[in-house]
């Protein structure tokens, strides 16, 4: 790979290097390096584009690197990813795509990933969206996230899109069965004439199943935001849903939280809030020295830790 595609790794994966365990890497539409452990197996799919991962039951404190990197102006794809992930297993799972794009041709990558999550089974699962490049074509994201979790299975989602992306839009269900647990936290800003969208939709269907789901946002320039969060209790359950964004220039943002409760035991929170930067946080940072364009840079910067 070329320098940028390896800046894109390293913004989407944190890679410096090739990682240790499994890994499969995706640049500019073709497989690029992959490997294989004793526990976890990835396929190249036979049906469409994508792969599977299989994770064997009891696998413990491994990981899996799949990253997309896109440095071609044109470029339009569309890969499906199903994970199976094994009882009792704890793994930790890095996605995420890059894109530059130095043309005047949209480049545009959406991934559809599956994940079954065993019985007591426990993943992390961190998914970065970035986009770089001079030239005036877009960077455009869609990915759909699918979540079947089985009883006792833990999963912790961390959604991340900071900087680059012209239009995104997030999808990502998830059906829970009994005493299963869902964490879910998403970081997003947005600039100049960007749109972000992000849905999600959850349905606690066992007894015991949570779901916590929260979004911090900061919106600028004349920057579109959507933030739609669904939690269904079908059963004795627990979920909570909350969007904080901070709004900034001439940006939009629209929060819209729903709950459904199905069960006399549904307990069933939601939260919103939208407003701007308090001007006595940014005063009292710039008599420490800080210009205003670096206290309001700091304020947004931890806003979004």
């Amino acid at each position: 790979m070329d320098d940028i595609q390896k800046q894109l790794l390293m913004e989407v994966a944190d890679l410096h290097e090739v990682p240790e365990g499994a890994y499969n890497i995706r640049s500019n539409g073709k497989l690029a390096q992959r490997n294989t452990t004793a526990d976890i197996d990835i396929i190249t799919k036979t049906d469409k584009p994508g792969i599977d991962i299989k994770i064997k039951p009891g696998t413990k404190k491994q990981s899996v690197h799949i990253p997309v990197v896109i440095s071609e102006s044109g470029l339009s794809e569309v890969v499906y990813n199903d994970f199976y992930i094994g009882d009792d297993s704890d793994v930790i799972i890095v996605a995420g795509c890059g894109i530059s794009n130095c043309g005047s041709q949209d480049s545009q990558h959406d991934g559809v990933h599956r994940f079954f999550v065993g019985k007591n089974a426990r993943i992390k699962y961190v998914e970065k969206h970035y986009g770089g490049g001079d030239g005036t074509g877009k960077r455009i994201l869609n990915p759909v996230t699918e979540v079947y979790m089985e009883s006792g299975s833990y999963m912790e989602m961390e959604m991340v899109q900071i900087k680059g992306v012209d239009s995104t839009k997030r999808t990502s269900i998830a059906k829970l069965d009994a005493d299963a647990t869902l964490i879910v936290r998403e970081r997003l800003m947005t600039h100049g004439s960007q749109v972000a969208e992000s849905i999600y939709d959850v349905e606690l269907n066992g007894d015991n199943s949570s779901a916590d789901v929260v979004s911090r946002s900061v919106a600028k320039n004349e920057s579109v935001q959507i933030f739609s969060s669904k939690i269904i209790g079908n059963a004795k359950c627990s979920g909570h849903t909350e969007c904080d964004a901070i709004i900034m220039d001439d940006a939009k943002i629209q929060a819209v939280p729903g709950l459904t409760a199905n069960n006399i035991d549904a307990a069933l929170i939601h939260e919103a809030a939208i407003g701007k930067i308090a001007g006595e946080q940014i005063i009292k940072l710039m008599t420490l020295g800080l210009t205003e364009q670096e206290a309001e840079d700091k304020i947004v910067n931890g806003f979004l830790k």
